[in-house]
């Protein structure tokens, strides 16, 4: 780890926050108490990236560039998918990793 004692500005863009409010509404048609579970630890998450973003692995792929996006394990089956830029962490993507999200690579 390359960055410690630097805090991150975190940005979630519209389409990951758009992902989240999807997976949320899925989980609250079972379990209101799960959808808001989800939405506390996307927050724990992401305010967890400000300190050390990238202790996370790669996410690699062959349509991908090398080394442009990591991952973050949330809630045991979403996956946060997030860069690094400069001192800004961009986050891209919220995806179900129980469902095929190559799609979007």
């Amino acid at each position: 780890m390359e960055n410690t004692n630097k805090t991150y500005t975190v940005i979630v863009s519209e389409n990951a926050a758009n992902m989240l409010v999807s997976h949320a509404k899925f989980l609250a048609n079972a379990s209101l108490k799960a959808a808001q579970k989800l939405i506390k630890e996307f927050k724990t998450c992401a305010r967890s990236l400000e300190e050390l973003p990238d202790r996370n692995s790669w996410l690699f792929d062959t349509t991908m560039p090398i080394n442009k996006y990591r991952k973050l394990l949330m809630s045991r089956q979403y996956l946060i998918i997030y860069q690094i830029k400069g001192n800004k962490v961009f986050i891209d993507y919220i995806v179900d990793c129980r469902q095929d999200y190559k799609w979007l690579l």
